[in-house]
């Protein structure tokens, strides 16, 4: 996986969600690079990482990852999210704490988990991928800042992002949506032994803010509403920004 290193202070990896890479997170990068050391993830099949013909495993993503990084703060946004809580139970002494950005323990609703989208938004997606792909992603990037106060602005900033460091995998993409269509790792937030922050977008119409709230209380972690979408590190970086320092503040030297 490719991964930039800049910065300097305290090692904090970011990973990006599904379709995108690493450079979305450039409004957080300008207010956190004078105080961490940061690690910017492009996952497999996204970005600058070559892998287009392999498919997208988060386990495997998070072994990886803790393999070629130091230990560090995690944070993760809607996919990446995952990934950084695979990690986190994975290997609590190496993640020293961890948010998680417009992500959920669980991404669909069911029967006893009313705070996700419906199973079929996502494989009408994959089944779209397969049809008109570019059409299919814009028509993802839509939902993501639907509901957003900066809405336009928000997809102004998805839409420019997204393809400039090439098209993400067909297979990986496919695979991304099958992991959040089945991923449920609710029953394991008591066992985060790390500070942990859920940092959520009031108006996000993929991940509820009350699925934000619950993992926080279940993950004894904080939760930090923004008056945003999906995406709060765009219209409301500074706000992410400070949730994240302040949880560092909160890891034990």
């Amino acid at each position: 996986m490719h991964i930039e290193t800049l910065g300097d202070g305290p090692d904090l990896v970011l990973i990006h969600g599904w379709a995108m890479h690493a450079g979305i997170f450039a409004p957080l990068v300008e207010r956190l690079q004078s105080r961490f050391r940061l690690h910017l993830v492009d996952l497999p099949g996204h970005g600058a990482s070559p892998e287009r013909d392999s498919g997208f495993d988060p386990v495997e993503c998070a072994r990886r990852l803790l393999a070629a990084t130091p230990p560090a703060l995690w944070a993760g946004w809607s996919l990446g999210g995952l990934v950084c809580l695979y990690a986190a139970l994975q290997s609590p002494h190496q993640v020293r704490a961890l948010a998680l950005i417009a992500s959920s323990a669980r991404f669909v609703v069911g029967d006893d988990w009313p705070h996700g989208v419906d199973p079929a938004v996502f494989h009408q997606f994959a089944d779209g991928l397969r049809h008109d792909y570019h059409a299919t992603i814009e028509r993802f990037l839509a939902l993501e800042a639907l509901g957003s106060d900066h809405a336009k602005a928000e997809l102004r900033a998805l839409k420019q992002h997204v393809f400039e460091r090439g098209e993400p995998s067909l297979a990986v993409l496919c695979d991304g949506l099958d992991v959040l269509d089945r991923t449920d790792l609710r029953a394991r937030l008591p066992d985060l032994a790390m500070p942990n922050t859920w940092i959520a977008g009031r108006r996000d119409r993929l991940i509820p803010s009350a699925a934000m709230r619950w993992a926080a209380d279940a993950a004894r972690g904080r939760y930090v509403e923004t008056p945003a979408g999906h995406a709060p590190f765009i219209a409301h970086a500074d706000l992410v920004a400070d949730a994240i320092v302040a949880l560092n503040a909160a890891v034990p030297a």
